[in-house]
């Protein structure tokens, strides 16, 4: 069975680009264009993994985390921040607010499925990657 991510992103050619790449690498996409939408589709869907841009309309991607991880059905999925945000502590923020993980915009097309796939296996200690 293939695993379904979860992804949550308004800008139409990055939402295009993560979900041709995660396609093309064998995994099911379901897509959601704003924070409130994202948190529809994970208590509906339950997926493997959540890729989440952090500046979304509506709801920023932190509060979205945040919400998230109130949902104790959701506990144990993984949640990925994919954003621009560069910053010296943008990756602590995106953790802090129940993010697993960190991976920078422009995402690359030859390691992000590499990337993905190390959120997907079982966590040990110190969670996944960062890009």
């Amino acid at each position: 069975m293939k695993s379904q991510i979860l992804l949550i992103e308004d800008n139409e050619q990055n939402l295009y680009l993560a979900t041709f790449l995660l396609k093309q690498n064998g995994f099911d996409v379901v897509q959601a264009r704003s924070g409130p939408e994202g948190i529809e589709q994970a208590a509906k869907v339950r997926p493997a993994l959540i890729v989440l841009d952090i500046q979304l309309p509506q709801m920023d991607g932190y509060a979205v985390a945040r919400t998230l991880r109130q949902n104790p059905d959701l506990n144990d999925v993984p949640i990925v921040a994919v954003t621009s945000y560069a910053m010296a502590g943008d990756r602590e923020r995106a953790l802090e607010a129940g993010c697993n993980g960190y991976i920078e915009k422009p995402i690359n097309p030859d390691t992000f499925r590499m990337q993905i796939e190390a959120f997907l296996k079982p966590q040990t200690g110190g969670g996944g990657t960062r890009a």
